[in-house]
């Protein structure tokens, strides 16, 4: 185990150990417009049609939600998650854009479950030449988290998510080079959320 995942399990772990504490602390209260962001780490595996299986490959998220509560218990907003990977002298992109919902089994906890559907997207990027290759198809996500209050309106939101996008072609300036593309992104991340 690398020691960015040593330091990633014992966040996580002070902040499940911290929870009874900010609970009494920090109410779970959910009314009105709400935004959440946050970084985040996990793997990238792509597969399209004659392409070789391909090895996933791990490396940074970002994440944007936000939206309006429905019910306490019910949340309803938008999920911007995007995979990214630097390497080579090219830049490769992957991610979802997704209508979701968010869902409290308990209302005075701060677990949730989630889910949506959307867009997916892909794009390939050479630095030096300019040149590049993307995707757009159709996608879902789908997910859990949990939101630990440290103050009034805000809390810190470890979260999980797993992303399907069904690209389809892969085009570079209207030409398909790749058909039936597909991915799959497993999203490990920590939010600020504000209520």
């Amino acid at each position: 185990m690398d020691t960015m995942w040593k330091a990633r399990a014992a966040l996580v772990t002070l902040c499940i150990l911290g929870a009874p504490a900010l609970w009494a602390q920090h109410p779970q209260v959910r009314d009105g417009f709400w935004i959440g962001f946050g970084l985040g780490y996990g793997p990238f595996n792509p597969s399209c049609d004659g392409c070789p299986s391909s090895n996933s490959e791990s490396s940074f998220t970002g994440h944007l939600r936000l939206g309006g509560t429905l019910r306490p218990d019910v949340l309803l907003g938008g999920d911007v998650v995007t995979w990214t990977k630097s390497q080579g002298g090219t830049d490769e992109i992957g991610g979802n854009v997704t209508a979701t919902a968010y869902y409290y089994p308990m209302v005075r906890s701060g677990f949730f479950l989630k889910g949506g559907a959307g867009i997916a997207y892909y794009s390939l990027s050479a630095n030096n030449s300019g040149s590049g290759a993307d995707g757009a198809g159709v996608g879902f996500t789908i997910g859990a988290g949990y939101d630990l209050r440290v103050g009034r309106n805000i809390s810190i939101t470890p979260v999980g998510n797993f992303l399907f996008g069904s690209v389809g072609d892969i085009q570079r300036g209207g030409a398909t080079i790749l058909t039936g593309w597909k991915q799959t992104i497993i999203e490990f991340g920590l939010d600020v959320t504000f209520h």
